[in-house]
C-alpha cells in the first residue's frame, strides 16, 4: 500500500511511530495529484512546494518530540470558501478574481495547530450555489456529477490527492459528493464548528464539516475544529471534546429510527435495497429498529428555499448589481431570483423552521438515531438535468439531491454519510445517519460500528 492510499488514523499511527515520515506522507500525495489530478479537477490551485516545507517542519518537530496529535504532518484539501492567509479564496467564481485573503479562517488556524498540512484549495460549485460542481469530475466515472458543492473535497478524498478535505454543507453540500463519491461526510450540529473566515451561502443553514475516507477520521478531525469562536454569532459555548468512537460494534439498546415517510418516497430501488441492507447490519448488531413519520414533510423544499435564496441574495446583492456578467448563469439567474422574494415569504420560512425543529425533537425523543438514503440516486451523468421517477414525476437533478438533505440544514441537526456498496454499474450509494443536536458522538458510534462489520475500502476505481 502506498502512503497516500492510508485512512489518516492509519497514516498518524505510522508518523507517531515514526515508521513514516511527514515528508514521505506529503510527497506520496502530491506525487498522487501529479498523476489523476488532469482527469479529475478537484483542486482549484495546488500549493506543492508550501506543502514540502510544512511537511519538512512537522518531521523536525517530530523528531524533536513535539508530536502536536493525530493531525501532525497529514495532508488535507480545503474547500475554495475557507481563508488561508495570503492566499486565494475563489469560490470558484470569476467573481473573486485578484481576491487573497488577510488572515486564516478559524478552521484553517485550528487545522494547522494540529499540525495538518495545506496540499491546496479544491473546487466548489461557484460560491457553493448547487450540488454537482460542473467543473469536476466523480472519482468513480469521469463521465458523471462529483456532486456538490463540495465536489473537489469529496474527489480529493476519494481519488487519494487528499488524506481529508473540508466541505460547507447548507442543503447537503458535504453529504451529496460524499456519497456521490463513497466516502464519509459529516455535517456537525449548527453551530458547533465555526464559521468565521468561510464565504457564506446562507448564513442560517451554512456548516463546515470534514470529508473522510472513515468514519474514525472523521472523529479525529472533528476533535480539532469544535469548540466555541466568538466571533462567529451561531457557534456554540461547547466544551473541548474527544469525539473517538470507542472500539466496539455492539449497539445493544439503541433505537434506529426506520423513516415510514419521505426519506424512501422517489428513491432508485438499488439505493432503497443497499441502505435496507445496512439499517438491517445495525439491527444485527443489536440496535432496535423503530419506525417514525418524518413531520412537516410537505414544507422542507419550501422551507429550504425560502431561507437559502433570500440570505444569499443579501450576501451577493452588491455583486450581482455591479458585475452580473461575471456569474455562471445557473447561479445568476438562482440570485436574481431572490429579488423576487418578499419579506413575507422569508418570515414564512422561518416560522416553518421553528415548527419543524421542535417537531424533529419531539421525534428524535423516540429514536436516538435515524438512517436513511443519504441521496436518492447514484452520480448522474454529466449532461444530466432532470432525473424521471416510475411514477412519472419529474425531478431536477439538483432539485433531487438536496431532498433528503435539506432536513438536517432546516433543523440544525447533526448527518453522516457512510458509504454502503455500489449500484449495478460500481457507483456509490451512501447511507445518512441523523441524530440529536450535539450529539455526534452517538453518530460517530454507530457509523463506525457499521463500517467495522464491512471490508476495507480502496480508492475510487476510475482515479
Amino acid at each position: 500500500m502506498q502512503p497516500y492510499e492510508l485512512s489518516l488514523a492509519a497514516a498518524a499511527d505510522a508518523i507517531r511511530a515514526r515508521q513514516l515520515s511527514p515528508v514521505e506522507l506529503v510527497d506520496s500525495v502530491l506525487g498522487r495529484i501529479e498523476k489523476v489530478e488532469p482527469h479529475l479537477g478537484a483542486y482549484v490551485t495546488v500549493t506543492a512546494e508550501q506543502a514540502r516545507r510544512a511537511a519538512s517542519e512537522a518531521e523536525h518537530e517530530a523528531a524533536h518530540g513535539r508530536y502536536r496529535g493525530p493531525l501532525h504532518g497529514i495532508p488535507m484539501g480545503l474547500k475554495d470558501l475557507i481563508d488561508v492567509g495570503g492566499m486565494a479564496t475563489t469560490a470558484s467564481s470569476r467573481v473573486r478574481a485578484g481576491h487573497r485573503a488577510t488572515a486564516d479562517s478559524t478552521v484553517a488556524a485550528r487545522l494547522s495547530a494540529a499540525g495538518a498540512v495545506l496540499l491546496g484549495k479544491t473546487h466548489t460549485h461557484e460560491f457553493a450555489f448547487g450540488l454537482t460542481t460542473p467543473q469536476t469530475r466523480n472519482a468513480w466515472d469521469h463521465g458523471r456529477v462529483a456532486g456538490g458543492s463540495s465536489g473537489g473535497s469529496a474527489v480529493a478524498v476519494a481519488s487519494g490527492t487528499a488524506t481529508f478535505a473540508l466541505g460547507t454543507d447548507t442543503g447537503g453540500s458535504i453529504r451529496v459528493p460524499a456519497a456521490l463519491n463513497g466516502v464519509v461526510g459529516l455535517k456537525p450540529t449548527y453551530g458547533l464548528v465555526p464559521r468565521h473566515g468561510v464565504t457564506s451561502l446562507s448564513w442560517s443553514l451554512d456548516h463546515v464539516g470534514p470529508i473522510t475516507r472513515t468514519v474514525e477520521d472523521a472523529a479525529l478531525i472533528l476533535t480539532a475544529l469544535a469548540g466555541h469562536d466568538p466571533r462567529d454569532p451561531a457557534s456554540l459555548p461547547v466544551p473541548a471534546t474527544d469525539y473517538r468512537p470507542g472500539a466496539g460494534t455492539d449497539l445493544t439498546g439503541l433505537r434506529i429510527g426506520l423513516p415510514r415517510t419521505y426519506y424512501f418516497d422517489n428513491v432508485d430501488p438499488r439505493v432503497e435495497t443497499a441502505v435496507r441492507h445496512a439499517i438491517g447490519q445495525l439491527e444485527t448488531l443489536g440496535a432496535r429498529l423503530v419506525e417514525v413519520d418524518i413531520p412537516m414533510t410537505r414544507y422542507i423544499q419550501a422551507t429550504q428555499w425560502g431561507l437559502m435564496v433570500p440570505e444569499a441574495g443579501a450576501y451577493h446583492e452588491r455583486s450581482l448589481r455591479t458585475v452580473p456578467e461575471l456569474y455562471q448563469e445557473d447561479v445568476r439567474i438562482l440570485l436574481e431570483a431572490s429579488e423576487l422574494m418578499s419579506a413575507g415569504d422569508y418570515v414564512r420560512a422561518q416560522r416553518a423552521r421553528t415548527l419543524m425543529r421542535a417537531e424533529w425533537a419531539r421525534m428524535l425523543e423516540q429514536v436516538d438515531v435515524i438512517a436513511a438514503p443519504s441521496v436518492p440516486m447514484t452520480a448522474v451523468g454529466a449532461d444530466e438535468e432532470t432525473v424521471t421517477w416510475p411514477d412519472g414525476t419529474v425531478e431536477g437533478v439538483s432539485d433531487a439531491y438536496v431532498r433528503l438533505s435539506a432536513p438536517a440544514n432546516i433543523t440544525g441537526v447533526p448527518a453522516l454519510t457512510v458509504p454502503v456498496g455500489h449500484d449495478s454499474v460500481g457507483m456509490p450509494i451512501g447511507m445518512q445517519l441523523l441524530g440529536r443536536p450535539l450529539d455526534e458522538p452517538t453518530l460517530l458510534r454507530v457509523g463506525y460500528a457499521y463500517e467495522q462489520t464491512q471490508p476495507a475500502r480502496g480508492l475510487a476505481t476510475a482515479a
